[in-house]
C-alpha cells in the first residue's frame, strides 16, 4: 500500500480500520508508531500500526510555547523536522508548518508534527494509545484523554515518579505503567496503583511473575534495545502479556506463524 498523506487520513481513509484486528494473546505496543516503516510519532506511523493490527501506539507528548500539545519525542525540533530549537520555545504557528517526514524518506514529505487533540479524535476506536508524557500539563492532558474517549483505551508513563504520583492525585482510574526489575521494585510501585509493569526479559523470574499475577499487574516486555528482535521468540514463549517494541510487523509475523503451526492437526498413532 502506498504511503498515505495526512489529508487522506483525516478525510476518513483510516476510519474503518479496526484496532486489535489480529487474534492473539500478546498485546503489541509500537514504540513511536511503526517507526522503521514511517517517520516516528507521525500520522503515517500510526496508520501503519493500524494496517498491521497493532494494539497500542506509543506517543510522546510535548507542549509548544503557546500551550498546544503535540506528539514529538525530543525536546528540540532538529532531529525529526526541518525546524530548529526547543518546541517549548516555538509557537504553534511555527510547529504546524514544519515537515516531520522528509528526514525519514522523501515519500513522507509534508508529514506534520501532529497536534494531540485532532490526532486522538481521528484515531479513536482504531487503536489504543500509550502516552509517554514528556512535557505537558497533566490536568489538561487528562481532560483531553477523557473528552476524546481514550480513558479506557490508553495508559500513561512518566520518567519522573513524582509525575506518576501527580497523575494519581488527579485521577485514580486511568491506567498507569511503572517499571520494575525485581520483586522489591514491584512492591515499591504498588503505591502508585499501576496496571502495567514494564521489565527487561532477563528480570522475568518465577517470583516476579507470581507477584505480578497476585496483584493483577499486566507484564510488558521491554524490547527496544539494538538487536531486540532476536529475542522476540523468547518473549512469545514467556509470561509477557504485552511487548513494547520497534518492529511490530516482525513480531506479528512470528505470532501468526506460531498460531498457524499450533492450529495444524497433529499426527496420531492409530
Amino acid at each position: 500500500m502506498k504511503n498515505l498523506s495526512p489529508i487522506a487520513i483525516f478525510c476518513g481513509l483510516a476510519v474503518f480500520l479496526p484496532f486489535g484486528s489480529l487474534a492473539r494473546d500478546l498485546e503489541i505496543v509500537a514504540h513511536r508508531g511503526a517507526n522503521h516503516l514511517a517517520p516516528e510519532n507521525t500520522i503515517a506511523a500510526t496508520v501503519k500500526c493500524i494496517e498491521l493490527g497493532v494494539d497500542y501506539v506509543e506517543v510522546d507528548v510535548r507542549t509548544s510555547k503557546d500551550g498546544v500539545l503535540y506528539i514529538l519525542h525530543d525536546a528540540t525540533l532538529d532531529r525529526t523536522t526541518n525546524g530548529t530549537g526547543l518546541i517549548r520555545e516555538r509557537d504553534s504557528g511555527y510547529v504546524d508548518n514544519l515537515d516531520a517526514g522528509s528526514w525519514f524518506d522523501e515519500a513522507f514529505e509534508g508529514e506534520c508534527v501532529p497536534r494531540l487533540i485532532p490526532y486522538l479524535e481521528s484515531f479513536k476506536g482504531k487503536i489504543k494509545v500509550y502516552f509517554d508524557v514528556k512535557d505537558a500539563d497533566l490536568s489538561e492532558l487528562i481532560g483531553i484523554v477523557r473528552e476524546t474517549g481514550f480513558a479506557d483505551d490508553c495508559f500513561f508513563w512518566f520518567s519522573d515518579d513524582n509525575r506518576a504520583r501527580e497523575l494519581r492525585r488527579l485521577d485514580a482510574r486511568i491506567p498507569l505503567k511503572m517499571n520494575a526489575v525485581d520483586v522489591p521494585g514491584l512492591k515499591r510501585v504498588l503505591d502508585y496503583n499501576p496496571q502495567i509493569i514494564e521489565y527487561r526479559l532477563e528480570n522475568l523470574t518465577p517470583a516476579f511473575v507470581a507477584f505480578a499475577r497476585k496483584h493483577n499487574l499486566k507484564l510488558m516486555a521491554h524490547a527496544l534495545e539494538d538487536g531486540a528482535e532476536s529475542r522476540y521468540p523468547e518473549i512469545i514463549d514467556s509470561a509477557a502479556d504485552m511487548v513494547n517494541l520497534d518492529k511490530a510487523d516482525l513480531m506479528i509475523e512470528l505470532l501468526d506463524r506460531a498460531k498457524r503451526v499450533s492450529s495444524k492437526p497433529k499426527n496420531r498413532d492409530i
